[in-house]
């Protein structure tokens, strides 16, 4: 994109494809498989696609990549300011995607996992400095791991391997029980390098601090980031795992490349739940401009859902480095210094986030498809949105 570096620093975590044995399990993607429901189409109806501005520039990116559908939008300290929504939400079909539509966000939900976790710790339910050993007494944990904490673990610095094999540890029980069989194998053996000392990106670290949560406050990590994030700041689409009615067009259906819709939309086409804490949620781009916009008023020293000095702590990396709580932090001029980015993908959908805290506003984009396509499309329509708040 012209006049802006952006791809080069993202993260993009394609290790939450979910390491399944198709052949024994049936699975298809990364998503459990099994018979496809029959699939129905709903009748045309006008449509929302939002600002114009918007949607001349997402257009000729989605034609230029072969995307089915993009969104994108723009938000500053006061919350959304624009947004669009281009294309349809399933190849073949002519139902258009609409501004209210809901989008996977992937990883891009360990940021809102670290704002749980700080809600936690500013009510003193929770320290960042808590071990693994102090949380599961009961559970034989490797002498080198016991020592890891949990700002290891959503810095990625515990010497974790990125992922189980989650289709194994989605058969022991309800999805707590899940998470603890992750803690019990993910702790089992020694670390890969010394704890604090490595960078390696791991999704198991995130659910081990769902565990946590979940073994702290007896409850479940997803009734608690309704209840401590979500609600709080209104996010009332935000949801888990795929969008959709099973069988109908009714949101954008996944994609593994240009015309290759998944077999099956709906909540479980997505990776196995269990790893939620680290990639799960969807919402509308609205919603997650509500995420957005928080992070942006605390850096601000703004009114936010945090205590302000949180914000800074959440964007400083503790153990140097480029990696701060679920997010790359990166220098971009057009930022004015220091920026925040993360991108997922989950091989079935795309999204990406950049943030500018100095100039007081991001920009966000989702795409209903998981290849290298859409992430150059989701790297040029961030660029784009980036030039028109700019150009203010």
């Amino acid at each position: 994109m012209s006049g802006f570096r952006i791809n080069s620093q993202v993260i993009v975590d394609k290790r939450l494809i979910v390491y399944f044995v198709v052949s024994i399990f049936g699975f298809s993607g990364c998503f459990l498989g099994g018979e496809s429901p029959k699939e129905q189409t709903i009748s045309p109806v006008p449509i929302n696609t939002g600002d114009p501005k918007v949607v001349e520039i997402l257009e000729p990116i989605r034609q230029k990549y072969g995307v089915p559908a993009i969104a994108g939008a723009i938000v500053t300290v006061d919350g959304l300011k624009t947004s669009g929504v281009v294309g349809v939400r399933k190849s073949g079909t002519e139902i258009q995607a609409t501004i209210d539509d809901q989008w996977h966000l992937g990883s891009d939900t360990k940021a809102m996992t670290a704002v749980l976790v700080a809600r936690l710790v500013e009510r003193k339910l929770m320290r960042w400095d808590q071990t693994v050993a102090e949380v599961f007494p009961d559970l034989t944990i490797h002498p080198d791991a016991q020592a890891i904490t949990i700002t290891h673990l959503v810095n990625h610095r515990a010497g974790l391997p990125a992922n189980l094999l989650w289709g194994f540890i989605s058969m022991a029980g309800s999805l707590q029980e899940q998470r603890i069989e992750a803690v019990r194998q993910g702790l089992a053996a020694k670390p890969r390098n010394p704890i604090g000392t490595v960078y390696e990106y791991s999704n198991l670290g995130y659910v081990i601090v769902g565990a946590i949560i979940e073994r702290t406050l007896k409850s479940s990590w997803e009734k608690e980031i309704q209840k401590e994030v979500f609600d709080p700041l209104g996010m009332k689409s935000a949801g888990f795992g795929g969008v959709g009615t099973p069988g109908k067009v009714d949101q954008p259906w996944g994609h593994t490349k240009k015309d290759k819709p998944v077999s099956n939309n709906g909540p479980k086409a997505d990776n196995p739940q269990v790893i939620g804490p680290a990639g799960v949620v969807h919402c509308t781009i609205e919603d997650w401009a509500k995420f957005i916009a928080d992070q942006l008023r605390g850096e601000a020293g703004m009114k936010a859902l945090l205590p302000i000095e949180t914000y800074a702590f959440l964007h400083s990396p503790p153990f140097g480095g480029e990696y701060a709580y679920g997010w790359l932090i990166a220098q971009r001029e057009w930022g004015g210094g220091t920026v925040l980015t993360h991108a997922e993908c989950n091989t079935m959908n795309y999204a990406v986030a950049w943030l500018a805290p100095k100039r007081q506003f991001g920009v966000i984009v989702c795409i209903n498809q998981g290849d290298d396509q859409a992430a150059k499309a989701c790297d040029e329509a961030a660029g784009k949105l980036i030039g028109l708040y700019l150009q203010k």
